[in-house]
C-alpha cells in the first residue's frame, strides 16, 4: 500500500508540474505589444489592436482600425486572436472589454484558450488587380497579378509569372477606390502551381513599420466592412 501511495503521489506531482508548465508557456506566449484581432463570440470582426500593459488577467487594447460598434455600455465578452512573433504561434484568448477614451479598450478576465502552430490573422478574400515589382534577375520590373487574399501579416497572389520560394518583391494594390494605394515588401513562402500555367504565391510582409501596419490594417478592415455590407 505504501508503494502504491508513493507512485500515486509521483503521478499527482508530475500532473501538477505539467499543468504548471502549460500555464507558464501561456504566460510567456502572451506579451505586451502583440498584434491582435478582436471578434464577437460568433466570430464577427470588431477591430484590430495592439495588446498593451499586460498584467496577469488584465490588459489594454490600443485600437488600430475603425470599428462599427458602439463605444458605450456595459463590458462584453469577446474573442482575442493574436500571433506571437516570439514563439511563431497563434494565440487564442477570451476576455471582457470596456471602452475607454482615445480608442483604448480595457480588458479584464483575460485568459488563453489555446496556442497552436500557424497563422492567426483574419484574411480578407479579394479579387483585385495588383502589381509585383522585382529588382533583380532577368525578369526584373513590374508585372500584373491578382490579389487573392490579404491579412495584416501577408497576402496570396495569383500570377502567370514564375517566382520561387524566398524571392522578394514589392506588391502594390489599391484595396479601396477612395484610399491610397498600399505598397508592401513581400517574401514568397509558398508556391502552388495551378491550371493554365497559373501560379499562386503565399507571401509574408517584410520590414513593416508601425505606421505601415496601421495603414494596411485600416484598409483591410474598411474593405472587409464594405464587402460585408454589400451582402
Amino acid at each position: 500500500m505504501g508503494l502504491f501511495n508513493l507512485f500515486g503521489g509521483r503521478a499527482k506531482d508530475q500532473s501538477s508540474e505539467k499543468k504548471q508548465e502549460v500555464e507558464e508557456e501561456k504566460e510567456l506566449t502572451v506579451y505586451s505589444g502583440m498584434r491582435v484581432e478582436v471578434t464577437t463570440l460568433t466570430d464577427r470582426l470588431l477591430f484590430v489592436a495592439k495588446l498593451m500593459n499586460l498584467q496577469k488577467d488584465k490588459a489594454e487594447l490600443h485600437q488600430y482600425s475603425e470599428t462599427g460598434i458602439s463605444v458605450e455600455g456595459e463590458p462584453f465578452q469577446v474573442k482575442i486572436r493574436g500571433y506571437s512573433d516570439h514563439e511563431k504561434k497563434a494565440v487564442y484568448m477570451e476576455g471582457m472589454i470596456t471602452a475607454r477614451p482615445e480608442h483604448i479598450w480595457q480588458v479584464e478576465e483575460l485568459k488563453v484558450i489555446r496556442i497552436v502552430n500557424g497563422r492567426a490573422f483574419f484574411r480578407l478574400s479579394t479579387d483585385l488587380d495588383a502589381s509585383v515589382t522585382t529588382f533583380s534577375g532577368l525578369g526584373a520590373g513590374e508585372k500584373p497579378c491578382k490579389l487573392l487574399n490579404i491579412s495584416v501579416g501577408g497576402a496570396c497572389i495569383g500570377s502567370e509569372h514564375r517566382y520561387h520560394k524566398g524571392d522578394k518583391f514589392l506588391l502594390k494594390v489599391k484595396l479601396l477606390a477612395d484610399r491610397p494605394e498600399s505598397a508592401m515588401l513581400c517574401q514568397v513562402l509558398r508556391v502552388t502551381e495551378k491550371e493554365d500555367s497559373e501560379f499562386e504565391y503565399g507571401c509574408q510582409f517584410l520590414e513593416m513599420t508601425e505606421e505601415d501596419q496601421k495603414a494596411v490594417t485600416q484598409n483591410i478592415f474598411a474593405a472587409q466592412r464594405k464587402k460585408r455590407n454589400s451582402l
